[in-house]
């Protein structure tokens, strides 16, 4: 498995506290760069702007990310932009969710 691969995984494991989907499934994750000496740099978002446990999943991908072996450093940056929606969530997420 590919360092993005890994990445994805882990990422999968992350899950926002009130909603029983991964931030991945829920489309929470906007962009994930690797540069060349394996630093990672994560673009993600939130269900909402004032998310009471924005700083605790923001944590836990920083070091989920970091604990793989290979990633030499992970920058995570929050954006609102685009805003997310129910529409970018997976066809899995929608489902567990009473969307579909």
């Amino acid at each position: 498995m590919n360092l993005r691969d890994q990445i994805e995984e882990v990422l999968k494991t992350v899950y926002d506290p009130e909603i029983p989907v991964n931030i991945w499934e829920l489309g929470l994750i906007y962009e994930v760069k690797i540069n060349d000496n394996n630093r990672v740099g994560i673009t993600m978002t939130l269900t909402a702007p004032a998310c009471p446990v924005a700083g605790d999943i923001v944590r836990e991908v920083d070091e989920k990310v970091k604990a793989l072996e290979g990633v030499t450093d992970c920058d995570v940056t929050l954006t609102f932009e685009p805003a997310w929606n129910k529409d970018m969530m997976s066809e899995e997420a929608k489902l567990e969710l009473g969307f579909m």
